[in-house]
């Protein structure tokens, strides 16, 4: 029977998967130099999601001198006010960015986005209306694109697409790397999507859910946290599949 690895083989699972995928990682620091670095250095350390996780928020997490910190480590840190250590800050915080959020949709959706825009506001954020602007026939992967690219950018904390079903513009934001879209029907999954899955894109369908509804959802959506532990490593996951066909590409 398979024995389920603890904590310690995870991060080492981690660890030694991020050096096969980026070599460099295992080279010694600048500066130094003799001998073959593999053999000679030990691999820089690790700090995952799931470290910034276990960490309390507002905190001060300690980073090892020459330490990776992983892109969802940062967000983490970032969504949870956790500084990593005095020698290795955040990059600086996009303040128009952090108060936005990129708002789409394709003319199946264009009604909905629009009664959504008053709510966005009242909850205190900034709207990128990101299109279409009529009811006009338009394809929805131009407008899920560009609402998931201002995420990926750091130009909107969150991203909201509607379209008929949610599920075709889910998939397109998907394709935009540093994107974790989720199509929701309920506040049960809008609550899942966000705790276990740190979703950052939120897609929506006009045509399978009424305007109250969708209020609701994008309430939910908005108030719930990312979950820590167990839910911190899985996304490493799936970030970790990510980055890997990203850099074969």
């Amino acid at each position: 029977m398979a024995t389920t690895p603890n904590e310690t083989q995870v991060r080492e699972l981690v660890r030694s998967t991020l050096v096969r995928l980026l070599p460099e990682l295992a080279a010694p620091a600048s500066g130094q130099s003799g001998g073959s670095p593999a053999a000679s250095q030990p691999a820089r350390p690790v700090i995952d999601a799931g470290a910034v996780a276990q960490a309390a928020p507002g905190s001060t997490l300690d980073i090892p001198p020459g330490a990776l910190v992983t892109p969802l480590a940062r967000e983490l840190a970032l969504e949870r006010k956790i500084t990593l250590g005095a020698a290795l800050p955040l990059p600086p915080a996009k303040s128009a960015g952090q108060q936005t959020i990129a708002l789409g949709a394709d003319h199946g959706g264009y009604g909905l986005k629009e009664q959504l825009k008053p709510l966005l506001t009242k909850l205190g954020w900034q709207v990128a209306d990101c299109g279409c602007h009529s009811a006009e026939s338009v394809d929805y992967p131009d407008y899920a694109f560009i609402v998931a690219r201002m995420v990926a950018e750091g130009r909107a904390r969150w991203g909201i697409m509607i379209d008929g079903a949610g599920i075709g513009s889910c998939m397109t934001a998907n394709k935009v790397p540093g994107v974790r879209a989720a199509m929701c029907y309920d506040q049960a999954t809008a609550v899942n999507s966000r705790a276990h899955n740190h979703a950052n894109v939120l897609t929506l369908g006009a045509g399978l859910i009424g305007p109250a509804l969708a209020q609701q959802i994008v309430e939910t959506w908005l108030a719930t946290p990312f979950g820590p532990d167990r839910h911190a490593k899985r996304v490493e996951k799936i970030m970790q599949i990510e980055r890997r066909f990203v850099r074969n590409s």
